[in-house]
């Protein structure tokens, strides 16, 4: 909704308007792609008058007739970029957004090129969106995915991290989660655990939102923006949790669908690359070997099998899109059989009463294609998905990990030693194992004895292993 509020040049949409869209220049950064993207389609883009979307740092010609509406990160490349844009004439008017608040002073170089480039009456509105999250799901928003490594448990938690680096980290977080409850219209009641980054979050958020309530007049929860915000007595509950209370579940290999495309196949915001197997038809000798097609498919909410399936465990998913492919074929054999009976000889009654008849069925038919299409559409891209799993699951013994797994997490006894699990060469990847045996470790009440453990390391070493994760975890331990 506040994005769709800002692609209207801030104003809400009006529901009943029959006029065309205003036709607009959407320019935004990497990140504003990357909280755009999982949201809206290029479609829905071009409904709402988008009809160019371009990366501010590309070469762009100038279109003097329209409107540009920004939306980018204030940083200062950003910034000096619009001020060139400015300089140059480039569009007729200018919305700029910002991801997150600009500070004074950038916004007084803005000015200042504005004023330089005689092109202050063209900067039409500066808002600050507070939009610096990524919405994923209707419940499901992460942090950030430009440099992502950046904000990380891996960057939070390295021996070698400086005290601004820290804080960095710490004020991307908070920012983040700041804007969030701004876009929510509501603040939080913040519960976390003591003595870990969690708090410094904690503090910094709470900090951050009691200076923007100081302030009556200029707060963001207050005023007209959020319609019924500030009278609403259910706030919500904001758990900040530690990742080193349970650095076991991360590295459990998973069962479910959706968990499943997230740790085999390339996922990201939304969208699953896959490279297609060209099957096993073998090349003549001496031929290039066949390049393989990428194929990307967005799994959205709008993909209604994803929605219902995508915490299911995974054979149940198999079994599913099986029952929708039968579903779809007796529909699609009833297609065909109107059409065959369509063509009718002979102009006896029985013919003419059937024809009217089937009329009526044909017309469904016909009205109910492009479901059927669609449904086509999503049966082959869960088809494609669930077999590239599949390959995984076969190749690196996804199931037997699973199950293993589970055990040693449930504390239940295992039926092999994980011994044999780290020397079979046929289960898994280098990382399958390492990971196993992590569980295995941090799982344990007591840790393995020195003799056991120069045993297990042997093994982990003879099947490829890096060993930095376990000297980390030991350390941890």
């Amino acid at each position: 909704v506040a994005l769709k509020r800002m692609l209207n040049f801030n104003v809400p949409p009006v529901k009943n308007s029959t006029g065309e869209p205003v036709w607009k220049v959407l320019i935004y950064d990497r990140f504003g792609q990357d909280i755009i993207s999982p949201l809206l389609s290029v479609k829905e883009l071009r409904d709402m008058g988008i009809t160019l979307h371009l990366l501010l740092h590309s070469d762009r010609d100038a279109i003097p007739d329209v409107p540009a509406v920004y939306f980018v990160m204030p940083t200062e490349e950003n910034i000096d970029r619009m001020c060139q844009d400015l300089r140059n004439q480039l569009y007729e008017s200018y919305y700029l957004n910002f991801i997150s608040a600009i500070s004074r002073s950038k916004l007084e170089d803005i000015a200042n090129a504005a004023i330089g480039a005689n092109a202050v009456t063209q900067v039409a509105k500066v808002f600050d969106q507070y939009l610096n999250f990524i919405t994923l799901e209707d419940d499901m928003f992460v942090l950030c995915n430009q440099n992502k490594e950046l904000v990380s448990y891996r960057a939070i938690n390295r021996p070698d991290i400086t005290d601004t680096e820290m804080e960095t980290i710490m004020d991307t977080i908070v920012d983040s989660l700041f804007c969030f409850f701004v876009t929510l219209g509501a603040i939080p009641i913040i519960r976390c655990s003591r003595g870990t980054a969690a708090e410094m979050v904690a503090v910094k958020l709470d900090k951050k939102l009691r200076e923007n309530l100081r302030d009556a007049r200029n707060s963001l929860f207050t005023g007209d923006t959020l319609g019924a915000g500030q009278f609403s007595f259910q706030r919500p509950l904001l758990v900040l949790v530690d990742r080193n209370i349970d650095l076991a579940t991360p590295l459990h290999h998973t069962w479910t669908y959706q968990a499943l495309v997230h740790d085999v196949l390339d996922f990201h915001l939304n969208r699953v690359n896959l490279e297609e197997s060209t099957g096993m038809e073998s090349s003549p000798a001496g031929a290039r070997p066949k390049k393989k097609n990428k194929k990307s498919y967005d799994l959205t909410a709008s993909d209604k099998f994803w929605q219902k399936h995508k915490g299911s465990p995974f054979p149940e998913v198999a079994e599913s899109v099986q029952q929708e492919l039968e579903s779809y074929r007796a529909q699609e054999d009833e297609v065909k059989r109107l059409k065959s009976i369509m063509g009718i000889e002979g102009e006896d009654e029985g013919a003419i009463s059937m024809l009217s008849d089937n009329t009526a069925k044909l017309t469904s038919a016909v009205s109910s294609l492009p479901e059927l299409l669609e449904k086509k559409r999503l049966i082959d891209l869960h088809t494609n998905v669930a077999t590239a799993i599949l390959e995984h699951i076969k190749s690196r013994k996804l199931d037997v990990y699973f199950e293993y797994e589970e055990k040693i997490m449930s504390k239940s006894t295992l039926d092999k030693s994980l011994l044999d699990m780290i020397s079979d060469p046929d289960a898994g990847t280098p990382e399958d194992k390492m990971r196993l045996f992590l569980i295995y470790y941090i799982s344990s009440a007591q840790a393995p004895s020195e003799i056991d453990l120069e045993q297990y390391k042997k093994a982990l070493m003879d099947a490829g292993c890096n060993l930095a994760p376990l000297s980390y975890i030991k350390q941890w331990k």
